[in-house]
């Protein structure tokens, strides 16, 4: 895994969660940062925080899906997002969202199925937000937008 957030305290929460079942945890403090570590360690899944001084999480996760290396390792962004970073995190294929604050036990249960169907779908459906279940894969603007309005009521 590879845990992206520019503060120090959420990033030690995420990763010691995630060790804490077994995953191994490389950190980055900002999407620059991601990009340089990303081909050293070969994650199976990178969570990225939105807001990030010099490279922030959507343009980080649009990067990502742009390089074939990358592009379908699963995304999930940890964030207090906004409808707009909703709609732009589907737009560029982020794979899951997860609304600060967060429970430990949802972000686990959300990585674990990602990562898992991963290992057996190369191709996986987006998913809700923060619940971990499939949202339907490729719908439409009506989906979007329903995504963007349960975000925009958990980031509160």
């Amino acid at each position: 895994m590879l845990v992206v957030d520019d503060n120090k305290v959420i990033r030690q929460l995420i990763r010691v969660n995630l060790e804490l079942e077994g995953f191994e945890v490389v950190t980055a403090a900002d999407g620059a940062e991601c990009l340089d570590v990303v081909d050293q360690v070969c994650p199976d899944l990178i969570t990225l925080d939105v807001v990030m001084p010099r490279l922030d999480g959507l343009r980080t996760a649009a990067r990502l899906r742009g390089d074939p290396r990358t592009r379908r390792l699963p995304l999930i962004i940890v964030s207090a997002c906004t409808q707009y970073e909703v709609e732009a995190g589907l737009d560029v294929g982020v794979d899951a969202f997860l609304a600060k604050p967060f429970e430990p036990s949802e972000l686990v249960a959300l990585v674990r199925q990602l990562v898992e169907r991963g290992e057996t779908d190369a191709g996986s459906p987006q998913f809700d937000i923060g619940a971990g279940t499939p949202a339907g894969g490729t719908g439409g603007g009506a989906e979007h937008a329903e995504h963007a309005e349960r975000a925009g009521r958990t980031g509160s």
